[in-house]
């Protein structure tokens, strides 16, 4: 498939046809992935390209996010309109900061009624009948012994990186069995990582939730999973502790959730060595303290 590219002036463009009324004051680039570009209109409407445009997916991204958006308790990216031929999606900007990039000690402070928002979070998308969004997502049911398999995969890669105090505990938790994987799978955003999570950086409560792109039927642990790898044990029981939701058995549920984020960990450590993005580095060795205590 041919790759494009798009600039200003196709922002300038695609917007005045669809908003012919919109005043457009500033266009600025936002960012660029390995699958789309993005840029911020007047500070407030994101317009994002695909770099190798299919209009079949991007149709089936935005109803997801209208889906999504009708049951979800925070906000999420609501598309405005698309133009299939340029794989471009734009929406009104998601009021928040990535948690990712507040600074560590002052998310410490308010993790625990962060996470809490975020149970509820979960447990909204949770309830959603998985049916209902089985044609707008995947189903995503790696083996447990598959996630470990991959995490001992990336172990290599990444042990220079971790401190000697931790790398037994890491070892012991490869060579050890999974938890048992029989679950009920559910509709969840499958990437709850902090980057994805927008809050207040005044009153540090939780704006939205960005990103939809790995959302799936999934195990209902691993999103919790990844909160307490970001977050900590704190965050994660106050997370499940407003999981409002009938479910399998809590404590596996948890446990499960330590699965995923061990598992995480490591992947996310070599993300970051890979890429040269010292946040997910620093985050995931803070992680160590709680997940692979020495």
């Amino acid at each position: 498939m041919a790759v494009h590219r798009f600039g200003v002036a196709d922002v300038r463009g695609v917007v005045a046809a669809r908003m012919p009324d919109y005043r457009i004051d500033s266009v600025v680039p936002v960012g660029a992935g390995l699958d789309n570009v993005a840029y911020e209109v007047n500070g407030e409407l994101i317009v994002r390209f695909s770099k190798e445009p299919d209009p079949e997916q991007l149709d089936r991204e935005a109803r997801l996010l209208a889906a999504v958006a009708a049951v979800a308790p925070l906000p999420v990216p609501e598309p405005t309109f698309t133009v299939a031929e340029q794989g471009c999606m734009a929406y009104p900007k998601v009021f928040g900061t990535p948690l990712l990039d507040l600074p560590r000690h002052r998310r410490t402070e308010h993790d625990m009624s962060i996470a809490a928002t975020l149970g509820e979070f979960l447990a909204a998308l949770h309830a959603v009948p998985a049916a209902q969004m089985a044609d707008l997502v995947d189903t995503d049911d790696l083996p447990l012994a598959e996630w470990r398999r991959e995490a001992a995969a990336i172990y290599p890669a990444v042990v220079g990186q971790i401190p000697p105090a931790h790398r037994r505990p890491v070892e012991a938790f490869l060579d050890s069995p999974p938890p048992d994987d029989g679950f009920v799978p559910v509709f969840s955003h499958n990437d709850l990582g902090i980057e994805h999570v927008l809050v207040d950086p005044v009153g540090w409560a939780a704006t939205g939730i960005i990103d939809w792109s790995d959302a799936a039927i999934v195990d209902p642990a691993h999103d919790f999973g990844l909160l307490y790898r970001d977050l900590g044990p704190a965050a994660l029981h106050a997370a499940i502790g407003s999981y409002r939701i009938d479910t399998d058995d809590l404590a596996a549920l948890s446990d499960r959730a330590v699965f995923y984020a061990r598992c995480g960990v490591l992947e996310d450590l070599a993300y970051g060595v890979e890429t040269g993005r010292n946040q997910y580095v620093d985050k995931s060795l803070a992680a160590m303290a709680w997940l692979f205590p020495g």
